[in-house]
């Protein structure tokens, strides 16, 4: 889900590298139709599915012209259908936002193992989401690089004598602004990340540091511990991608150059590990490696996260939409790069707050909130 992005394609990177041990049962994208095309052209798959239905007939003719022998599904709910299928095992979560949260729900429900990228799965609802993981027995491996290195960090350990998690940040583009230089910003200058090459949505999030913050919460559900044992730090050279500290006060880590590839295909080929070709980290060209604490007067967004998640209930999905709707103004330039965060605290708090919401709940709370933000430019 989520083929032809950032994580999409690098997932397929891995797939073509190992033809003997991956094939492509489904694509399925959002509306990037020449992409998708091309991919359907070199993976062959059984279905290939576009998310915006108007794309249809354009997919359609153009498959059609490549001779494409597989089915051809458009719509949301046919995504939700796709990863059901039986011939499918793993599932690559890698939709943008909250529109992967019913099709990641359906492939749980179907045994899939959840190879997750798509992070807003679990922020908005992931209460939800580990209660029919364990309901259902299906695995959720982690594909963000702080998400993998924790788990690889735990593996062979009892996660009971974890004492905190040192989830690490690159800080940016903007790490060394002022708040008067962050007021002029652009989202051109945003997109340039320093160190990883990601999709636009992340891009900016990274630079808000609401990335960052969508990381604390993903880290508190998938490795069962509270917000207070998950700390942020600041690691510009983006070599250690997170650590564990244990009861014993022993700290392991996870360090390597910033490749996607090699988180996604540590999730494709655990417990194996695969030879690859990857970029390798030169500690001593590196020279140093530093830390720094995170400027919540600078980086509002990572505090407003974490308030979110100790409030609980459904204020991370409100959290979530208001960022969704405030980081695309801002790439549109409809919003500064600073007003991302009033909106989102605004948004917060006017939403309805509903202690135990249901899947139903946070469906109607994604839509409020949604509308609550756009009022509040």
């Amino acid at each position: 889900m989520g083929s032809t992005g950032s994580i999409g394609t690098q997932t397929l990177d891995v797939v073509r590298a190992y033809p003997d041990r991956y094939g492509v049962y489904a694509l399925c994208a959002n509306r990037s139709i020449d992409k998708l095309v091309e991919q359907a052209r070199e993976f062959h798959p059984e279905v290939v599915c576009i998310a915006d239905e108007r794309c249809y007939e354009e997919l359609k003719a153009q498959l059609e012209a490549i001779r494409f022998e597989g089915k051809i599904w458009a719509g949301s709910d046919s995504i939700a259908e796709v990863v059901t299928m039986p011939s499918i095992n793993v599932v690559v979560a890698a939709m943008v936002g909250y529109a992967g949260l019913k099709p990641t729900i359906e492939a749980i429900k179907a045994g899939k193992t959840i190879a997750l990228a798509n992070k807003e799965t679990l922020v908005v609802a992931g209460e939800i989401i580990c209660d029919l993981a364990i309901q259902h027995h299906t695995p959720i491996l982690p594909v963000d690089s702080e998400h993998s290195a924790i788990f690889q960090s735990l593996v062979g350990e009892d996660q009971s004598e974890i004492e905190k998690i040192l989830l690490t940040a690159s800080g940016g583009p903007f790490r060394t602004f002022s708040l008067d230089q962050m007021r002029t910003v652009t989202a051109a200058d945003a997109l340039k990340h320093p160190n990883w090459d990601m999709g636009a949505k992340i891009t900016i999030d990274s630079a808000s540091m609401m990335n960052k913050g969508f990381e604390v919460i993903e880290a508190k559900w998938l490795f069962g511990v509270p917000v207070e044992k998950i700390q942020v730090l600041v690691h510009p050279q983006s070599i250690v991608h997170s650590a564990v500290q244990f009861t014993d006060g022993a700290i392991k880590a996870q360090l390597g150059a910033p490749d996607m590839r090699l988180p996604i295909q540590y999730a494709l080929s655990f417990p194996e590990r695969l030879k690859s070709d990857f970029p390798r980290a030169d500690l001593f060209s590196l020279g140093a490696l530093t830390f720094e604490e995170p400027d919540l007067a600078r980086f509002p967004n990572l505090a407003l996260a974490y308030e979110a998640m100790r409030r609980g209930g459904n204020m991370p999905c409100v959290l979530n939409a208001a960022n969704e709707v405030a980081n695309l103004a801002f790439r549109e330039g409809r919003c500064g790069f600073l007003q991302m965060s009033d909106i989102i605290e605004k948004t917060m708090n006017q939403a309805a707050f509903i202690p135990k919401p249901s899947y139903e709940d946070y469906v109607a709370t994604d839509t409020e909130a949604r509308r609550l933000a756009q009022n509040n430019f």
